[in-house]
Formats: structure tokens, C-alpha cells, sequence
């Protein structure tokens, strides 16, 4: 019979005695070798960046309705009737008349019974900023 060697004992015919030299440890009061669960470390990170993506895209959506709003606006004056140049830094008062064609004025709708659809200020870049605007 072979001469037996206890459990904890880590031993190999062809390298002898080399618990010194393994990448853990061997004997019977060292911790367990456990593997990380990394399903829910995964989990939580995915979670996290899915919260930080959708964030991102509901600002995104924001700032793109946004954009779109001032588009249509700019668009809206700019095809109205208008015979003369806009001063940058003033204010403009957009209406529509009777016959259902937009034009702009410098006349408010205080001092004017007119269907009046938005006051506007034309800044440098040659933009309309709406001040006040109810579209129809």
C-alpha cells in the first residue's frame, strides 16, 4: 500500500512538496476561494447607465423640441409680409389681418385691434426670440 499523505497536504509526483508556490492558499484554515458574483455588480452598472442614457436622451428630446419651436417661429415671421428692415434689438409685434395673410408691425396689440399672434425681438444673429407667443 501507497504511503498516504493527509488532505491537507499538497503534494504532486512530479513537483514534490509546492504549496509555496500555488496562487492560493492550501491549507485548512485559509478562506474559501469563492467566485465574485458579478450578475448583480453587472446588473446595478447596467441599470446605472441606462438611468444615465435615457437622462441624456430626454434632454436631448428637450432641447430638440425646442430648437424646433424656435424654427417654426423664425419661420413664421419670416414668410409674413414686411416692407421694411427690422432694427436687431427691437421689438416687433406679428398679426394677422382679415383676409388671413401675416404681417409684422412695431405697433402693439395694446394700441391695436388686431389679431395678434406673438410679439417678437430680432437679435444679432438675425433670429426671431419670441417674447410673447400664442400660436394659432
Amino acid at each position: 500500500m501507497q504511503d498516504k499523505k493527509p488532505d491537507n497536504v499538497v503534494y504532486s509526483t512530479n513537483e514534490g512538496y509546492h504549496a509555496n508556490v500555488l496562487p492560493y492558499a492550501t491549507n485548512v484554515g485559509a478562506p474559501a476561494i469563492r467566485i465574485d458574483d458579478v450578475v448583480s455588480w453587472k446588473s446595478r452598472g447596467i441599470e446605472n447607465v441606462n438611468k444615465e442614457l435615457g437622462n441624456k436622451f430626454n434632454e436631448l428630446k428637450l432641447q430638440y423640441q425646442k430648437l424646433m419651436e424656435e424654427y417654426e417661429w423664425n419661420e413664421l415671421v419670416y414668410s409674413a409680409k414686411f416692407s421694411f428692415e427690422p432694427v436687431i434689438g427691437e421689438i416687433y409685434h406679428l398679426y394677422r389681418d382679415a383676409s388671413g395673410v401675416n404681417f409684422l408691425s412695431l405697433i402693439s396689440p395694446l394700441e391695436w385691434n388686431r389679431e395678434h399672434i406673438g410679439t417678437f425681438k430680432l437679435n444679432s444673429d438675425k433670429k426671431w426670440v419670441v417674447l410673447d407667443g400664442n400660436r394659432v
